[in-house]
């Protein structure tokens, strides 16, 4: 694990995120950690979460805001890290994707996906 310095609890989160298939929540890494660390609190598992993340070793995944599009035709977005903005972007829905999500999740039947590109918009990379 990379990082600034050493501290226990954050070894404690970050290996129960990297033992976890599940994309935790930081409730969920409370949970699980507080039997073992009862000293630990909420606040300190969102802290490391966001200093782990920002420091490359977890990848922050932001399904919680949630945001609405008009088009309710399947189409891919671009979300700009800096600004936060959201763009639709061209490449055409690809049904193929869904079939072969499918082949390598044997029981999971696909019924459509959402596609984000995440980078930075024109007027953010003139920065």
């Amino acid at each position: 694990m990379a990082g600034k310095r050493y501290s226990r609890q954050r070894e404690l989160i970050y290996e129960a995120v990297m033992g976890s298939k599940e994309h935790p929540t930081a409730e969920m890494v409370y949970q699980w950690l507080k039997p073992v660390c009862p000293n630990l609190s909420l606040g300190t598992v969102y802290r490391n979460l966001n200093l782990l993340a920002e420091e490359g070793v977890l990848v922050r995944m932001s399904f919680t805001v949630e945001r609405y599009d008009g088009d309710t035709c399947p189409h891919s977005h671009f979300r700009c890290k800096s600004c936060g903005r959201v763009f639709d972007v061209e490449p055409d829905y690809d049904e193929a994707l869904d079939r072969a999500a499918e082949q390598v999740s044997p029981g999971f039947r696909v019924e459509g996906h959402d596609l984000t590109f995440i980078g930075y918009c024109p007027e953010c990379e003139k920065q």
